[in-house]
């Protein structure tokens, strides 16, 4: 089958998968994955940069020795801390250290100068404080809170719909905290450009799911006007129907970042675009995930709440108990029941080609 028959058959409903019938799946998937990140946090320190705890830093430029080594020997020799280094294109090794004074500062320069052949000017040396790193954080906090309150806002007043904005917002939580919950777990080193890239998958992962929600209210928009569908059967055919386009603005934004990791930090040896381009290929992966598999079937959990929406339900299904009594079987239509493949008009989709009318063969003359 063709992507573009597959996509077609999915948006027509001759194909649907079952998603928000099987929403304790996926709540479960993801509160097992929000609950071991908060085990992480609790049980590992984060692998903080040098931004956030303070200390010098070395920058080696033009050598042609890229072997850590040396860079570890020179700092064992002013002091007992465990330098970490790290490559920084291919003629550039990076050293961050704790916190050294002005003569261990010209010891060090000096020493990594020798060690790996360059003129001493080729070295420099810079001290950060804990405090600017302290400050990003801080910043980074406060805009993500306006941020996510400003959004609540907005997705209430568009959807008209409070569910939808709590479907939204725990889609981003969810997103935010896995995505530190794997650096933690993994040792992996939390800089201001993780920061930086963790406010940026926010905007993605909004995106992702407010189409995912569009479709959602086009389709019930009309719901107590027909009683073949309920809301849950109309939300999981609005996720089916955005699948493809889903899967594929993650694709085309995954595809560039992972060649930005690949050919940038791993072949070309850049790891000043590890930090961002590393934890915006994880959100991203996740966002992808959470659109469809989290911030639409909890709206649902919480729209079949509302007594409107509840007593809709229970009409279509006694229709359905209605229609399956033997004395009337032979009135029953097909319908969409969580994943089942329909023939009937489903709201917010077509019939697909088959059902269009056949033209006439003309007989030849």
């Amino acid at each position: 089958m063709s992507m573009y028959s597959f996509g077609n058959s999915l948006y027509s409903g001759k194909r649907s998968y079952n998603i928000v019938g099987r929403r304790k799946w996926w709540f479960s998937i993801a509160i097992a994955a929000v609950l071991i990140s908060f085990a992480a946090f609790l049980i590992r320190d984060p692998n903080l940069g040098i931004e956030f705890r303070g200390g010098s830093q070395f920058t080696v430029s033009s050598t042609t020795i890229s072997d850590h080594k040396p860079a570890y020997d020179v700092v064992a020799e002013v002091s007992t801390s465990v330098p970490r280094v790290s490559n920084v294109g291919q003629e550039a090794v990076r050293v961050q250290t704790e916190s050294l004074d002005d003569q261990k500062t010209q010891q060090v320069r000096a020493g990594l100068a020798q060690a790996y052949q360059v003129d001493e000017k080729e070295v420099t040396s810079t001290f950060i404080g804990p405090s600017w790193g302290q400050d990003i954080l801080a910043q980074a906090i406060r805009a993500m809170v306006i941020f996510m309150a400003l959004i609540s806002i907005v997705l209430m007043i568009y959807f008209r719909s409070w569910t939808i904005a709590v479907g939204a917002i725990g889609a981003l939580l969810h997103d935010f905290i896995v995505t530190l919950g794997v650096y933690w777990l993994l040792g992996l080193e939390v800089t201001p450009a993780t920061i930086i890239g963790l406010l940026t998958i926010m905007g993605y992962s909004l995106y992702d799911t407010v189409v995912v929600f569009d479709k959602v209210r086009e389709n019930t928009s009309a719901l107590e006007n027909q009683h073949k569908l309920t809301y849950a059967e109309e939300a999981n055919l609005a996720i089916n129907q955005t699948l493809i386009r889903s899967l594929n603005t993650s694709i085309t934004g995954l595809l560039p970042v992972l060649a930005v990791l690949v050919i940038g930090v791993w072949w070309l040896g850049a790891d000043t675009l590890r930090d961002l381009s590393l934890v915006m290929f994880v959100g991203m992966f996740l966002s992808a995930i959470s659109s469809i598999f989290v911030a639409a079937p909890v709206a649902v959990a919480l729209a079949e709440r509302d007594p409107k929406i509840k007593a809709h339900t229970e009409r279509v299904r006694e229709i359905r108990g209605e229609l399956a009594d033997p004395a009337t079987e032979t009135n029953q239509p097909e319908t969409v029941a969580s994943g089942s493949i329909t023939t009937e008009r489903v709201s917010g989709g077509h019939r697909g080609q088959g059902a269009q009318p056949k033209r006439k063969k003309r007989n030849k003359r």
